[in-house]
């Protein structure tokens, strides 16, 4: 039997499209303005590029700082994502198989500190750097990218390992293991999912994030890709060329990391949604 299609689903299907487009056409634009002049960008935005150009590559990777910039870039979110994935599922583990009031605590402290805009304590942070010898280093930004991360990755955690039964563990601690080897051999592995989309969300913040290394890294020397593309823009001129292809170079990693992790980034998000 012929299955009826019904009008509802031709409407969802029609806005999914609608969606899928408006969302896709920024990233068609920007790969097709990579390849042409500025010239050309200025005459024609959405004309196709005549020819290929890549003399704005040629030279962001050559006579520019970029290279320097997207090591730095590399650095500040490898590092961070490292120390984040290695320390908060140890202290959501913590909390959610402790479950006493001082840990209850530690939660809601962690909750309030993500209520906190980066704006309201940006300055006095900044302080603080200055104080204790990070500010102009990449230790500094890598640092606060990691305190800024604990309280939305310990809620993320949490509220997968509610799924987690505790009968794996207590067989295991039957056999011997350690609350240690227990957490890293067995209950790790399974927040796989829950861990590619921490690496997911909080990579992509950092690897876009503009403010914290426009502030914090020292003047006159590389910051990150966002900040060096932001010297290209000019108040009575821009060079569109370099800034196109500055960002379809900054794009490669984060479409090959989300490719590859989009699975378990699904999984890790929808599981964390239903069991928290």
């Amino acid at each position: 039997m012929k299955q009826e299609i019904k009008a509802g689903e031709i409407v969802v299907f029609a806005a999914t499209l609608l969606l899928a487009v408006v969302f896709a056409f920024p990233i068609y634009f920007n790969i097709m303005s990579a390849f042409k002049s500025n010239p050309e960008i200025m005459r024609d935005a959405i004309a196709f590029p005549k020819e290929l150009y890549v003399e704005s590559f040629k030279y962001l990777l050559t006579e520019t700082k970029y290279p320097e910039a997207m090591l730095n870039s590399a650095i500040l979110t490898v590092s961070s994502i490292a120390v984040m994935v290695l320390v908060i599922p140890m202290a959501a583990y913590a909390i959610e198989r402790t479950n006493a009031r001082w840990t209850n605590g530690i939660f809601t402290y962690f909750l309030f500190g993500m209520m906190i805009p980066f704006q309201v304590y940006m300055i006095p942070l900044f302080k603080q750097l200055k104080l204790i010898g990070l500010f102009g280093t990449l230790t500094g930004p890598i640092l606060i990218y990691i305190a800024g991360s604990v309280g939305f990755g310990v809620l993320l955690y949490t509220s997968f390992l509610k799924g987690v039964p505790r009968e794996i563990e207590e067989s295991a601690e039957i056999d011997g293991c350690t609350r240690t080897g227990i957490f890293w051999k067995i209950v790790f592995p399974l927040l796989g999912p829950v861990t590619a989309s921490m690496v997911v969300l909080q990579g992509l913040g950092i690897w876009n994030d503009f403010l914290m290394p426009m502030m914090v890294l020292p003047t006159g020397q590389a910051k990150t890709m966002i900040v060096e593309l932001f010297y290209y823009v000019g108040e009575f001129s821009s060079r569109w060329d370099m800034i196109f292809a500055g960002t379809t170079m900054s794009l490669v990693p984060v479409l090959i990391a989300f490719l590859s992790l989009q699975k378990y980034f699904v999984k890790g998000v929808s599981s964390g949604a239903i069991k928290g």
